[in-house]
C-alpha cells in the first residue's frame, strides 16, 4: 500500500510539472535520420532552458580539447598514475609474501648457523677421519647435556636420540656445549647453571623418523572426526668423549687362582639289600 500511494504521489508531481513548463511543449518534431547537421544544431538550440540567451548549446565537434577539459584530464591522469604505483607496491608487496609463504629453503651465512646451533646447545666441527677413535673403552663418568630443551645424562659410548639438529649431516663430529654436571665416583661438579670448561664430544649417526603418533579429534553430536599422524624427525648421536673432569683410572682386580683339591677318600657305594 506505501509503494502505491508513493507512485501515486509521484505521477501527480510529474504531471504538474509537465503541464507548468513550456520549454517540453516548445520542442521540436521529431527529425528524420538524413537532416543535416546545420539543421539538427539550429534545433537543438531551441531546446536551451537556461534564462541566459548568449549561452549556446552547440556542440562543437573539433579534436582540439579546451582549457578546462585539459585540466580534468590532467587530473584523471595524475590520478591514474598514483592507482598504478599503489598497485604496483601491492604487487610488491604479495611477491614477498608469496616468496615467503613458498616452500623455498632459506640460505643461512656462516655466522648465522653458527649462532643458531650455538642457542641449542651444539658445535659442527666437521666430518670424521678415518684416524678418529669412536668407540673407546667405557670410563666410569657421566655427564648432564643439554640439546635444545631437552637434557640427556651420558656416557661415553651412549647414544641419544635428540630432535632433528640443522647444519650437520651423517658422520659429523659435534661438541655439547651446555653441560649441566659432570660426575664420577669421586667427585660431582655442578655448573650454575653451566660449566664453561666441560664439553661431550659426539658424532651423529643418523637422521631418522620416530614411531607415528595418531592424533584424533571428535567432537560428539556434530559429526565430526579428525585423524591425522605424525613422524617426529630425530637425530641419532652416539658420545665418544667427556671432558672437563678428571677421569680415575681403572682399577684392575685379578682373581685369585683356584686352590686345587686335596686329594680325599673315595667314599664306595654299597648296595643295600632289600
Amino acid at each position: 500500500m506505501a509503494t502505491r500511494r508513493r507512485l501515486q504521489a509521484l505521477t501527480r508531481h510529474a504531471s504538474a510539472f509537465f503541464s507548468k513548463s513550456p520549454s517540453f511543449h516548445s520542442l521540436p518534431p521529431p527529425l528524420p535520420i538524413y537532416q543535416p547537421l546545420k539543421t539538427l544544431t539550429s534545433n537543438f538550440s531551441l531546446i536551451s532552458s537556461s534564462p541566459d540567451p548568449t549561452r549556446s548549446l552547440t556542440r562543437h565537434f573539433s579534436s582540439k580539447p579546451r582549457i578546462g577539459d585539459v585540466n580534468e584530464d590532467n587530473e584523471h591522469s595524475e590520478e591514474e598514475e598514483d592507482d598504478d604505483d599503489d598497485d604496483e607496491e601491492v604487487g610488491d608487496s604479495e611477491d614477498e609474501s608469496a616468496y615467503r609463504c613458498s616452500g623455498s629453503k632459506r640460505e643461512y651465512t656462516p655466522e648465522e648457523k653458527e649462532a643458531e646451533a650455538a642457542a641449542i646447545g651444539y658445535q659442527v666441527i666437521g666430518p670424521l677421519q678415518r684416524s678418529d677413535r669412536v668407540f673407546k673403552p667405557y670410563e666410569p663418568v657421566f655427564a648432564v647435556v643439554q640439546v635444545g630443551s631437552h637434557q640427556f645424562k651420558v656416557s661415553n659410548g651412549d647414544c641419544i636420540f635428540t630432535e632433528k639438529l640443522k647444519f650437520c649431516e651423517v658422520n659429523d663430529k659435534l661438541v655439547l656445549n651446555k653441560v649441566l654436571m659432570l660426575g664420577s665416583s669421586s667427585q660431582t661438579i655442578i655448573g650454575r647453571p653451566i660449566l664453561p670448561d666441560a664439553a661431550v664430544h659426539a658424532v651423529v649417526e643418523e637422521h631418522a623418523l620416530d614411531a607415528k603418533v595418531i592424533i584424533f579429534k571428535k567432537k560428539r553430536r556434530k559429526n565430526y572426526r579428525r585423524t591425522k599422524g605424525h613422524r617426529q624427525e630425530l637425530t641419532k648421536l652416539r658420545i665418544v668423549d667427556v671432558q672437563g673432569i678428571e677421569k680415575p683410572e681403572p682399577v684392575v682386580t685379578e682373581k685369585p687362582p683356584k686352590a686345587p683339591k686335596a686329594p680325599g677318600k673315595k667314599t664306595e657305594k654299597v648296595a643295600v639289600a632289600a
